[in-house]
């Protein structure tokens, strides 16, 4: 059982940056591939981000690349996401997600989620 939980959402103006964080419980944490999804208002769940287990590989939705950028600190049992260049469109509910199977993340699915945190970015 993994259990994830965000932080670091909040409001912010366009153009702006933000930091989330996710903090994961895996005793085997190194094993899981990370992920963070996004869903607006009346939108279905889209992927942003991902990462392999090492952090040696991550991907990203084509709509934040060169503006989000995903890492992680086996370590500490963590993952973040730094979010600059913000825009209106980046308003959502941000969830992280972790699996021992990357492609699922890449195909929008997941063994574990957190509870979300919201962003909002306004014009």
């Amino acid at each position: 059982q993994v259990q994830l939980v965000e932080s670091g959402g909040g409001l912010v103006q366009a153009g702006g940056s933000l930091r989330l964080s996710c903090a994961a419980s895996a005793r085997t944490f190194s094993s899981y591939g990370m992920a963070w999804f996004r869903q607006a208002p009346g939108e279905e769940r889209e992927f942003v981000a991902a990462i392999n287990w090492s952090g040696g590989r991550t991907y990203y939705a084509a709509s934040v690349k060169g503006r989000f950028t995903i890492s992680r600190d086996n370590a500490k049992n963590t993952v973040a996401l730094q979010m600059n260049s913000l825009k209106p469109e980046d308003t959502a509910v941000y969830y992280c997600a972790a699996d021992e199977r990357i492609q699922l993340l890449l195909q929008n699915q997941s063994s574990y989620w957190g509870q979300g945190t919201q962003v909002t970015v306004s014009s």
